[in-house]
């Protein structure tokens, strides 16, 4: 098994309204992840609203680092966040 590393975000209420306007600045900041490596897999849940969004990491601190300079979370779009350790069974 590979640990991976799940980043939860809860969305704020607003959530519709504010991502469409600091999407442009977390899409340049998640790629700046995914082109290292670190950044696997990243989206929202099918009703963002209700129940956020997830990414995937190939370590805590890169999750972390992530996540405290997100243009989502510094901005309000994402009310809470946490991350996991993910123990993958298939690989």
């Amino acid at each position: 098994m590979s640990a991976k590393y799940v980043l939860l975000y809860e969305s704020a209420a607003d959530v519709a309204t504010n991502a469409s306007v600091h999407f442009p600045a977390h899409k340049s900041w998640l790629d700046r992840f995914a082109a290292d490596g670190a950044l696997l897999m990243i989206g929202p849940f099918a009703d963002p609203q209700a129940d956020g969004a997830m990414s995937i990491f190939t370590t805590r601190e890169a999750a972390e680092a992530f996540a405290r300079d997100d243009p989502f979370v510094v901005n309000g779009v994402v009310r809470s966040w946490r991350v996991l350790e993910w123990n993958e069974a298939l690989t």
